[in-house]
């Protein structure tokens, strides 16, 4: 079961005079970042937050933003008399240097950064309790958005793959010209250089064997068609960790294409391979968002 790396979740639960609010999302990335906003009273918790996170997303660009409100909002105003002074006699000076007159430096103080701020004070047990059960709803619901998210993409991914196979089969039917096309421009080489008189039938095979045997494409096409069927097995497992296998699996598709190409010696055969590249690449695109 695929994982998309994009997600979002959200839970909101009210207790007693409290409420709690969990969001969720992540982006797309190599590895796992966390970012956790929360109020200073969760510092303590931050560490199990970060572990309930990772638990679930794995990796990408993660952020998650905790708000706590209370229903009491009156009893809830904080400030911080210290750094307002600090601030009000820095910019007051300011003020008076520059012959600068304004009415509004108090508002503009209240809102410099930790001078007001709701004040929750310490949170309780019960409080926690409450506030995991929303982050776990939040993950959970961030993990539901992600999965249908990766269904969509897991039938992308299988359509590709079959229509890689799709081409693969179409391979065979130029077979047989490949290997008559090859034959006669070798004839015909040795021809224009040494002339007919001179070529010697049963070495002229023997050579011909030589040549196309180290030109076989029959297995690049067992191995291709065993990476592909491979890719469908691990799309399909139930193991949410399959996006790096995945693309493991796909860079040996891509070998397998480049060295059925280089061994070609065929147009039909050619052009076959630059349909299979491009949806390789279509395929490429899509595991970048997988996790």
């Amino acid at each position: 079961m695929l994982l998309s790396m994009t997600g979002y979740g959200r839970a909101v639960k009210t207790w007693r005079d409290k409420t709690f609010m969990v969001e969720m999302r992540s982006l797309n990335s190599k590895y796992s970042d966390l970012r956790l906003k929360c109020p200073p009273t969760l510092r303590e918790k931050e560490t199990e937050l970060r572990k309930m996170v990772n638990d679930f997303a794995q990796r990408g660009k993660l952020e998650m933003s905790i708000d706590i409100t209370s229903l009491e909002a009156g009893n809830q105003f904080g400030l911080n008399v210290p750094l307002f002074k600090r601030y009000f006699h820095a910019l007051s000076e300011l003020a008076t240097e520059f012959d600068y007159q304004d009415q509004t430096l108090m508002s503009a103080i209240l809102r410099l950064p930790n001078v007001a701020a709701a004040s929750e004070g310490d949170m309780s047990d019960e409080e926690w309790q409450v506030l995991r059960s929303t982050v776990l709803e939040a993950l959970q619901k961030f993990d539901a958005f992600r999965e249908q998210e990766g269904k969509a993409t897991a039938q992308d991914l299988a359509a590709r793959v079959h229509n890689i196979t799709t081409l693969l089969e179409q391979v065979r039917p130029h077979e047989n010209d490949r290997v008559t096309a090859i034959r006669d421009r070798l004839y015909r080489s040795l021809d224009d250089n040494m002339g007919k008189e001179r070529i010697d039938e049963s070495r002229y095979e023997q050579e011909v064997l030589f040549y196309l045997e180290k030109l076989d494409i029959n297995e690049e096409k067992m191995r291709l068609a065993q990476h592909c069927q491979y890719f469908l097995e691990v799309l399909h497992n139930k193991d949410k960790a399959s996006g790096r296998k995945l693309n493991f699996i796909s860079q040996e598709l891509g070998r397998e294409i480049n060295t059925l190409g280089a061994k070609a010696y065929s147009s039909d055969i050619q052009r076959l391979v630059v349909e299979m590249k491009d949806e390789l690449e279509k395929i490429k695109e899509q595991m970048a968002n997988i996790v």
